[in-house]
């Protein structure tokens, strides 16, 4: 490296630069292999490529007494950070609401299913209990009418009979009719509450993805491995001790 004249080198750069073979990551990683790069890579000529291709509006932002391209490469930069920063910071907000209105929505389903369900077996018992009835009458006035009896009370007790008979056949339709609602409607909200389950886990799945950052999640993985180690170690030590 050190045989190549400085012209050279400052030959590759603008290539690198202007062929985008060259990010600024590579111009920093360049900068710190040594002092004679370090100052080869900061020429103005390089930064104002890259000022010019990476942000092509930031000419419009800055002042033209501005220092160098470097440092309001630096600067854009800085901002293009900080507005991508706040930017994730909204959308984790906006998937974390998101995930408490799936919460309230599956609490709600739940509430309504559980009331459907009680409606339902109120009117399964209700239902049970009126054919029992029903029946018990049925057979008590089949069992009167065949006893002989003088025929004005006959009568009066066939009309008797019959107009019980209308009256719960009457609130056994009713009753039927109110258990078939409830069993459709408990349908319904069983449907809607396993479609909503999937779109929470569906929710918290991309709030996972939102949330994760590749050199943190190693870090705390590290960390805890470590944690682990030392936990071992200090086990063995006792034990050994012992």
């Amino acid at each position: 490296m050190s045989e190549l004249p400085d012209e050279l080198w400052s030959q590759i750069l603008q290539i690198g630069v202007k062929t985008s073979a060259l990010t600024y990551k590579d111009l920093c990683c360049v900068s710190i292999s040594s002092p004679r790069l370090r100052r080869l890579s900061d020429h103005d000529s390089l930064w104002s490529h890259l000022l010019s291709s990476d942000y092509p509006s930031s000419s419009s932002s800055f002042p033209s007494s501005a220092s160098s391209s470097k440092s309001l490469y630096k600067i854009r930069l800085e901002r293009d950070r900080y507005r991508k920063k706040a930017a994730h910071t909204r959308a984790v907000l906006r998937k974390e609401s998101q995930i408490a209105e799936h919460y309230r929505r599956v609490g709600q389903l739940e509430e309504r299913l559980i009331e459907e369900t009680s409606k339902c077996t109120t009117t399964l018992t209700e239902l049970s209990n009126l054919r029992t009835v029903r029946f018990g009458r049925l057979r008590e006035a089949t069992v009167a009418l065949n006893v002989w009896q003088p025929e004005v009370i006959r009568a009066r007790q066939k009309q008797i009979v019959e107009q019980c008979s209308v009256s719960v056949d009457s609130r056994l339709r009713t009753l039927d009719m109110e258990l078939k609602l409830c069993k459709q409607q408990i349908a319904i909200f069983q449907k809607a509450l396993k479609d909503e389950k999937k779109r929470l886990e569906l929710a918290k799945e991309e709030l996972t993805s939102l949330k994760y950052h590749p050199l943190k999640d190693h870090k705390s993985m590290n960390s805890s491995n470590n944690d682990s180690h030392i936990k071992r170690r200090s086990k063995d030590a006792i034990n050994c001790s012992v």
